[in-house]
């Protein structure tokens, strides 16, 4: 099943024929081998699925697919038992024989291993359970029925007949036009239209043409890309030879960070088969098309994501942006004109081939069409991908889908966007989750992360952890930026520290709009976000700190203390044998003193205390030698 093929109906032939030669499984059981489940065991799961089979000799009654991410990753590993679609998650080893055996007798699912509804039913398929109910899952839906190791699976399901279709029956500007219809915008972050950026490149003189995936995702809790990278990367490379022949390029790579090594390795294969089969390389499909494609393994810089830093990379430089009155549509690789889409909106082009772009105009809102992945992670009761219309609202993102707040807390904020997003409070939580809302909001879709903060958030020190970051990950080429985030770093370290001033406010203000009007690349230009929106939403907070000395959330160590209540100590000594540093100490039938000044605010005597007699403080150091319990 290696020869070339030739045409679209060779291809056509082929599919039908791996379709007949699927042989006499009875049962397909799906082990989901994405990064998450392998963390949490799938391998051992998938070694002790074979052995199981081998050993009572039922090879040709089951066969065993490792696929890609389905998104419920908190609850991995998961195994899909197909017919019926029955998904087991949190699978240990010892459940295998246990699967195998009642799906082939045809019993009943095993109750422990699904999932709840609402009312604590047992949930058999993924549209039962919450966490899924509300999503749309165009992107990941191929996840559960295909090896990604093995192009077999992704042409028996209709893979490359988009691809076959417009190189038989389309010209380049038929594609585009279809993509303009759809409203596609690019899923990177920035959220410009597809169309316009693929005309430009096009229309941009030199030759060859380039165009590139971009994998590089260095958002923390962001694992979009990785997913589908993972998962279905035929579709993402279907995507970009679509783009490229509607662009007139010849030329591609798949940039992908090097902390990535599943993607990269599944990218490869899928690569390598492709262009075994014809695929990929001269004369494609019989046409006049000719494409190749490399991977690029990026060094884990998160500045390299902009456009220009990414090229640079590629080429063998340190990734840093270039000036932006030349946009790489022009000159980008070796001075080339070249187009760089996100992972998310190359896999979107074949489904908009094959259905149409008024289809997938009528998902989502008016100006953002379609679906996209985010990331939900943080204080939330359900994490994972999620795949939603553009338009759904963050409370039903936060509520419905992520089952509300961990632990019984209360909702403090929500971060979109990334480090370079901003914080979205309570108050706008029925806020349409799309391109331009959020972004009139003070924040940005950024590349679909999407971070819960409960009620013991300090929105102050969240903005002072986002700018340390954005410091240690830029490349420092540009002034605004570089020094920009040097000032916020100092300057909100000490307010967090109780050393603020009035006048630090005025600096906050004229540093980040002078990044955002002046800096050399969106990441200067997005940084301030996460300070203004923290400053926009939670005023009362800034306050407190500046004037008042004191953190409300009580998470700045420097303006808190620990007591101990009188009252209620009962003299255990708990506190002082969990103390590192001998701050806490305790003498018979007294209660405990606590020695502000040794105190390190690690919190060991909070814990230990079982009597809820030691307490967190909100306050500026005091200057005496101990703090006595209260009486």
């Amino acid at each position: 099943m290696s020869a070339k093929i030739g045409s679209p109906k060779e291809l056509e032939k082929l599919r039908k024929e791996i379709e007949g030669n699927k042989g006499p499984y009875r049962i397909i059981v799906s082990v989901c081998s994405s990064t998450g489940c392998v963390a949490l065991g799938s391998k051992t799961i998938l070694k002790t699925l074979r052995e199981k089979l081998a050993a009572e000799g039922l090879e040709k009654d089951v066969e065993v697919k490792e696929t890609g991410c389905l998104g419920f990753c908190e609850k991995g590993p998961r195994v899909t038992v197909y017919p019926g679609g029955i998904s087991y998650f949190q699978v240990m080893p010892e459940d295998v024989s246990e699967i195998v055996d009642g799906a082939l007798r045809g019993g009943k699912p095993l109750e422990r291993l699904l999932l709840k509804d609402e009312k604590g039913k047992p949930a058999k398929r993924l549209e039962e359970i919450p966490f899924y109910r509300l999503q749309h899952r165009l992107l990941l839906s191929d996840n559960e029925k295909i090896d990604p190791r093995k192009i077999g699976d992704y042409i028996s399901i209709g893979g490359y007949s988009a691809l076959a279709k417009v190189l038989i029956e389309w010209t380049p500007e038929q594609v585009l036009g279809e993509v303009k219809r759809s409203g596609l915008r690019g899923r990177g972050g920035g959220g410009f239209p597809t169309w316009r950026k693929w005309e430009s490149t096009r229309d941009a003189p030199g030759s060859p043409k380039y165009v590139i995936v971009n994998c590089d995702e260095g958002d923390p809790g962001a694992f979009m890309d990785r997913s589908m990278m993972e998962g279905n990367p035929h579709k993402v490379l279907e995507g970009l030879m679509i783009g490229a022949y509607a662009m007139g390029a010849s030329k591609g790579y798949i940039y992908i960070r090097e902390e990535y090594p599943i993607a990269f390795s599944n990218v490869k294969a899928a690569i390598e088969q492709a262009r075994e089969y014809g695929l990929i390389g001269e004369g494609i499909l019989g046409s006049s098309f000719s494409f190749d494609v490399k991977v690029h393994s990026g060094a884990g810089a998160f500045v390299s994501g902009e456009s220009s830093a990414l090229v640079e990379a590629i080429e063998g430089r340190v990734g840093e942006p270039r000036p932006k009155y030349v946009h790489i549509a022009e000159k980008g690789i070796n001075g080339k004109p070249t187009c760089l889409n996100n992972v998310k909106t190359w896999a979107s082009v074949p489904m908009i081939v094959l259905n149409g772009g008024e289809w997938f105009s009528k998902v989502g809102t008016e100006r953002s069409t379609g679906t996209t992945i985010f990331s939900l992670v943080g204080n939330v009761n359900n994490t994972g991908l999620v795949e939603v219309p553009m338009g759904i609202t963050l409370r039903e993102m936060v509520y419905k889908i992520g089952g509300g707040v961990r632990g019984g807390k209360g909702f403090k904020a929500v971060q979109t966007g990334g480090p370079s997003g901003g914080f979205i409070p309570e108050s706008q939580l029925d806020l349409k989750v799309d391109f331009d809302a959020l972004t009139e909001a003070g924040s940005m879709m950024g590349s679909g992360s999407m971070v819960v903060m409960n009620d013991d958030a300090c929105m102050v020190d969240a903005a002072r952890y986002f700018v340390d970051f954005l410091l240690e990950e830029s490349c420092g080429k540009c002034v605004p930026c570089r020094e920009g985030l040097r000032v916020l770093s100092a300057t909100l370290g000490r307010i967090c520290e109780g050393r603020g001033e009035p006048s630090d406010l005025d600096t906050v203000r004229e540093v980040t709009d002078l990044m955002k009007t002046a800096s050399l690349c969106s990441l200067g230009k997005t940084a301030a976000n996460p300070v203004l929106t923290s400053m926009r939403y939670f005023p009362d907070e800034w306050t407190a700190h500046v004037e008042d000395k004191i953190c409300p959330a009580k998470k700045c160590k420097a303006l808190i203390r620990y007591e101990v209540d009188a009252g209620k100590c009962k003299s255990c000594g708990l506190c002082a044998k969990g103390c590192p540093v001998g701050a806490a100490t305790w003498e018979k039938k007294q209660p405990a003193v606590i020695d502000a000044v040794k105190c390190i605010k690690c919190g060991e005597c909070l814990d230990a205390c079982k009597f809820g007699a030691v307490t967190k403080v909100s306050g500026l150091q005091v200057p005496a030698k101990s703090v006595r319990g209260r009486r």
